[in-house]
């Protein structure tokens, strides 16, 4: 009976990676610390979108000229927040989320600027 041996060449040459941190893992590790305040950032990003952000926004939509896509892009920045939060979502998801609404909101109000207002536009 014939048996055959196969012999693995020892290939030990490990490479040592210098171990990289990126910017948003504290940012993240310090939302997971925020999850025993999880009722004020609900608040907060409820009465923050609902009463303050998007109508500011959803104004200044309006008098620059009423663009439909700029409109429901506003919707859909609020919707993010808000639907995150109803479904008690953990902070580690719900504040990045909550700030990428707040700098989706920004970028309209800047579109909007460099579209120009109209006053005339909001009668």
């Amino acid at each position: 009976m014939a048996t055959t041996i196969l012999v693995h060449p020892n290939t030990n040459s490990f490479q040592l990676k210098k171990s990289t941190t990126s910017i948003f893992s504290p940012f993240i590790d310090w939302c997971k610390h925020q999850q025993e305040y999880r009722l004020l950032w609900l608040g907060l990003a409820l009465v923050g979108h609902g009463c303050i952000i998007t109508p500011l926004t959803i104004f200044a939509v309006i008098i620059s000229g009423a663009n439909i896509v700029l409109f429901m892009t506003a919707i859909v920045a609020m919707s993010m927040a808000v639907v995150t939060n109803l479904a008690a979502l953990p902070t580690k998801y719900t504040i990045p989320i909550f700030l990428f609404s707040i700098l989706i909101d920004l970028g309209i109000l800047i579109a909007c600027l460099s579209l120009g207002f109209h006053p005339g536009a909001a009668l």
